[in-house]
Parts: structure tokens; C-alpha cells; sequence
């Protein structure tokens, strides 16, 4: 159980450096090619990615912990911190969006690019674990 836990937290890791690295890649091409605003853009939809992704990988493992702890009990607590996480990213998602459509002048499709810097994160670390060493048969039962 442990070697899983290990193998997980190393992935989600790399996801996040992933994501980070591909959202600085992207904003420098998106600055070199289509100016200085589309590289702004990207780098905020980069960044609310990143933070989306964050937010929901610390509210899945407090309720991991939670029902870990309280499995047992008759009643279930559930911090309010792990309300806010869940949806306080859907409620900063919706609000940035707003205020980028409606305040600023930065290239539309840059910003949903950037959005997108954690799914192409993700792809890259699956296609890594394809070719990683001895991954293979930590997918056996």
C-alpha cells in the first residue's frame, strides 16, 4: 500500500512541475509569436490551471484521510476547508473567467490554451509511465 502511495504522490508531482513548465513554455512562445498579451493569457490561464489542479488534489486527499480516520464513526465531519477547496475552484475558474472576457483585452484563445496546460501535463506523465522502467508490472495485479 505504501509503494502506491509513493508511486501516486511521485505522479501528481510531476504533474504539477509539468504543468508549471509547459505553462512557462507556452507563454514564451505564445509572447514570441502572437505578442505580449497573448503570452499574458496564456500564463494566467497556465496559472489558474495550476492552481485548479491543486486545490482539487489537496480536497481528494483530505477526504481520503477523512473517510480513512472516520470509518467507523456514526457521524462524518467534514472540514470547511475542503467545502472551500471544491468549490472555491469552481467559484475562481468562473470568476477569472468573467474578469478576463469582460476587463481585460488578452487574446481569448491564449487564456483557454493555457487552461489546458494541466491536461497536456498529464498526457506527457502517461506517456512517461509507458516507457518508464518497471512501470509496467506495477499495473499487474
Amino acid at each position: 500500500m505504501a509503494a502506491d502511495e509513493e508511486f501516486y504522490s511521485a505522479a501528481e508531482r510531476r504533474i504539477e512541475y509539468l504543468t508549471v513548465g509547459i505553462g512557462a513554455a507556452g507563454t514564451a512562445g505564445a509572447a514570441i509569436f502572437w505578442g505580449v498579451t497573448a503570452g499574458v493569457g496564456f500564463a494566467t490561464g497556465a496559472a489558474l490551471s495550476w492552481l485548479n489542479f491543486r486545490w482539487m488534489k489537496q480536497g481528494i486527499g483530505a477526504l481520503a484521510r477523512l473517510s480513512a480516520s472516520q470509518a467507523h464513526a456514526e457521524k462524518i465531519r467534514v472540514p470547511r476547508s475542503v467545502y472551500f477547496k471544491f468549490l472555491g475552484r469552481y467559484a475562481l475558474l468562473i470568476l477569472a473567467a468573467y474578469v478576463i472576457l469582460r476587463g481585460f483585452k488578452f487574446v481569448i484563445v491564449s487564456v483557454l490554451a493555457g487552461l489546458f496546460a494541466v491536461v497536456a501535463a498529464v498526457l506527457v506523465e502517461m506517456v512517461g509511465q509507458l516507457f518508464r522502467s518497471g512501470s509496467v508490472s506495477h499495473l499487474d495485479p
